[in-house]
């Protein structure tokens, strides 16, 4: 990556960079007037690698609002739903206010950008990314325009600090926690990374281990979480795997629910792993075996770490690994021979 712009591009550089008029650039960012769609795609794209964003002012130049802005992927999901909370409480006891921009479904990279970019033009003084989807590469254009800090996800972008679950190790202690336990032929649910880099990477990680381990590692490739019902459904049988290792806790949540459907269950049948082991999924009546982020520390780090950044106590970049630890539940038990022969 190049060196951040020492300043905050307005429509004149828009207009030098797509080689046209700076009336050209108002009217095809407004949607108004003639222009060619070749000319209108040439100005957007101008825009999206300056950071250009309508009517932002030099940070320089504006009053501080006190105000910081949250891109957050999904609401419903309760890890977004309790690092927003965390992240809430943390802004107000500095006394900032936390403004958020969220949707009734996942947010999709268009919509995520549509995000940040709102939430620049409202002049907030600071930015948190909880948008697993949104690239690194989308991200980098605004960082010279307010303060960055990017949750949940590893970032090594010069300019971005993030905060985030060591997934690598969480995936890595999961399984090792099922290997004691006797199970020689693990499967594995893994997510494509471009639904979510922090999903892969655990996946990864889980198979790594129990392949170096000796054992055997069966993997299911999936889109994302929610595909976890769907390829248990139609590869367990025959598979002669004795566990299953899920992405989330919801996808376990699936796979369990496939069980009682095939008149199988937890641990009796096979042994189930989720991942997150925070809010309502938490529980000691359901007793998932599943590995816990430490979610709240993620949002509260995030905001002070943002903060601190605001207010000039910090200059530099951070990656802030946190770990999380096993939630030994019900769910997982020794192998059996059942399973294994299956």
């Amino acid at each position: 990556m190049g060196k951040p712009r020492s300043r905050v591009p307005t429509i004149v550089d828009v207009a030098v960079e797509a080689a046209v008029s700076k009336s050209a650039v108002s009217r095809a960012l407004l949607g108004q007037g003639d222009v060619s769609p070749e000319t209108r795609i040439r100005i957007e794209e101008a825009a999206k690698k300056l950071g250009y964003v309508a009517n932002a002012m030099a940070r320089g130049m504006r009053t501080p609002t006190r105000t910081l802005g949250l891109v957050l992927r999904d609401v419903k999901r309760p890890y977004y739903a309790w690092l927003q909370s965390a992240m809430q409480q943390a802004a107000e006891s500095r006394g900032f206010q936390l403004v958020t921009m969220t949707s009734t479904e996942e947010l999709e990279v268009p919509d995520a950008l549509r995000a940040l970019r709102g939430l620049i033009s409202l002049q907030v003084d600071g930015l948190v990314i909880a948008s697993a989807r949104l690239p690194s590469e989308e991200i980098v254009p605004f960082i010279d325009r307010v303060p960055i800090v990017v949750a949940g996800r590893r970032e090594t972008s010069v300019g971005i600090t993030s905060i985030f679950c060591d997934d690598a190790d969480g995936g890595r202690v999961l399984a090792e926690h099922l290997l004691t336990l006797g199970h020689r032929r693990v499967a594995v649910i893994l997510v494509d990374s471009n639904y979510s880099l922090s999903q892969n990477a655990r996946g990864v990680a889980m198979i790594d281990a129990v392949r170096a381990a000796g054992a055997e590692a069966v993997v299911w490739e999936v889109i994302a979480d929610f595909d976890a019902a769907t390829v248990v459904a139609t590869q367990l049988e025959g598979s002669g795997v004795s566990a299953i290792m899920c992405p989330t806790d919801s996808a376990a949540v699936d796979v369990l629910s496939v069980l009682r459907e095939r008149g199988q269950s937890a641990p009796e049948d096979y042994s189930i792993t989720g991942y997150d082991g925070i809010g309502p999924l938490d529980t000691p009546y359901l007793g998932l075996t599943t590995f816990r982020q430490p979610v709240e520390e993620i949002g509260r780090t995030s905001i002070s770490l943002l903060i601190d950044r605001i207010e000039g106590r910090s200059t530099h970049d951070s990656l802030v690994a946190l770990r999380g630890s096993v939630i030994f539940g019900r769910t997982a038990t020794t192998a059996r021979s059942r399973a294994v022969v299956e």
